[in-house]
């Protein structure tokens, strides 16, 4: 079976999506080895990302980059099906116009959002989803808001075809329950992200009177909350618990972040280590039980919090959208943008190291239970021949 995943971004570029397409095509190209009844795919990732050095070569899939019009569609056309990650309107025109089964994957809310986000500009907030209302002259406000004028108002005219072609593909798979329910298309089902499972890597939970390690991982911009988080450290600092928060990431809001630490008189207690990948990144998290997640938009999934439940953490998140389903019972919540809250969340870890302890047991075995990588791959697999059967089923009877 011969599987095409569009994704517009991919390494060496990072980010959610990046992360969750190189596992789906690393684990579909190794589906042999998955035990997943003897299956052969062969895999090809195409991405408008330039590699940058990177060495493709080294990966069990071809990667295509920056294909002009006449390859993407030659690249569909000898596809037995293709996967896109995120409603990319080439890609499934073409998949459409050619025959070709083509699922959607929707890691954010591009299908009923000219932003992708649901998240309102130029106030900040979430929204309670305007295009699907047909309130387009919100829309059109926020995207100008955003982008300008005109490339506004190109993005509120491109929702309308972006809907349309959702709407007709074979399947379309939401990352949780919520984005399923929230995106409302036709033949559609869930798929958690699934991560591959480490062994708990993390050290018992700090005692009363401790240093207590937060950390924050994320892209650095306003939707993600991140002065929630600053302003519920400040709200601790007469505490009797000392607490470390380090801010792992890089974005468009670092500058006004670290300067907002300092006029908190917070910033002795901020570290703020930039973009960690890697065995950087392992490192910096293995003796930090605490993980918070402060979005004030409806995050999709949160695949952060599901790499620290899976490592055994602690996740302490705003209740709001998939994030909040992720993490179930095994974590801490608070509503949204409330930093008061979020800082009585944080006292009480502090002042529980049983709770964090068998929070963090609850939360490993959560994140094995429904964010199994191999789960994942079978899932997809399954949905992908269906799909081939289906039309190799339609074809014999015409």
């Amino acid at each position: 079976m011969k599987v095409l995943i569009f994704s517009t971004y991919f390494a060496p570029t990072t980010g959610g999506v990046q992360t969750c397409v190189m596992l789906l095509a690393k684990g579909l190209a190794e589906a042999e080895g998955l035990e997943a009844s003897g299956i052969s795919v062969k895999v090809t990732v195409v991405t408008e990302d330039a590699a940058n050095g990177m060495d493709d070569s080294v990966l069990p899939f071809r990667v295509v980059r920056q294909p002009g019009f006449r390859k993407l569609r030659k690249l569909i056309q000898d596809s037995d099906v293709v996967h896109i990650a995120g409603p990319s309107l080439l890609p499934m025109a073409l998949s459409w116009a050619t025959g070709r089964p083509f699922f959607v994957e929707h890691h954010v809310y591009q299908a009923i959002c000219p932003n992708g986000l649901l998240f309102r500009q130029p106030e900040r907030s979430a929204c309670p989803g305007f295009f699907s209302m047909g309130r387009y002259d919100r829309c059109l406000k926020c995207s100008a808001a955003e982008k300008g004028t005109w490339r506004g108002l190109r993005a509120v005219l491109l929702g309308f075809p972006r809907r349309w072609l959702c709407r007709r593909a074979t399947g379309n798979i939401g990352v949780t329950d919520h984005v399923k329910k929230r995106v409302n298309m036709p033949a559609a089902q869930t798929i958690y992200h699934g991560v591959i499972s480490p062994e708990s890597e993390l050290g018992g939970p700090r005692l009363e009177g401790e240093l207590v390690q937060t950390a924050f991982v994320g892209r650095l911009v306003a939707e993600k909350g991140v002065p929630v988080l600053l302003k519920a450290i400040r709200c601790l600092q007469d505490d009797d618990f000392v607490f470390r928060l380090t801010v792992i990431g890089d974005g468009p809001e670092r500058v006004s972040l670290e300067r907002m630490s300092k006029e908190l008189g917070i910033d002795d207690r901020v570290i703020f280590r930039g973009d960690l990948r890697g065995g950087s990144l392992k490192d910096a998290l293995t003796q930090i039980p605490i993980v918070v997640m402060p979005s004030i938009w409806e995050e999709t999934a949160g695949l952060s919090a599901i790499e620290h439940m899976m490592r055994g953490g602690v996740v302490v998140a705003s209740d709001i959208g998939g994030l909040s389903e992720v993490i179930g019972e095994s974590g801490l919540k608070f509503p949204p943008g409330d930093f008061n809250a979020l800082a009585t969340c944080l006292r009480k870890a502090a002042r529980d190291p049983v709770l964090v302890k068998s929070l963090g047991v609850a939360a490993r075995a959560r994140a094995i239970q429904y964010f199994n990588w191999k789960d994942m791959i079978h899932a997809h697999l399954s949905l992908y021949r269906n799909a081939c059967e289906s039309l190799l089923a339609r074809a014999g009877a015409d």
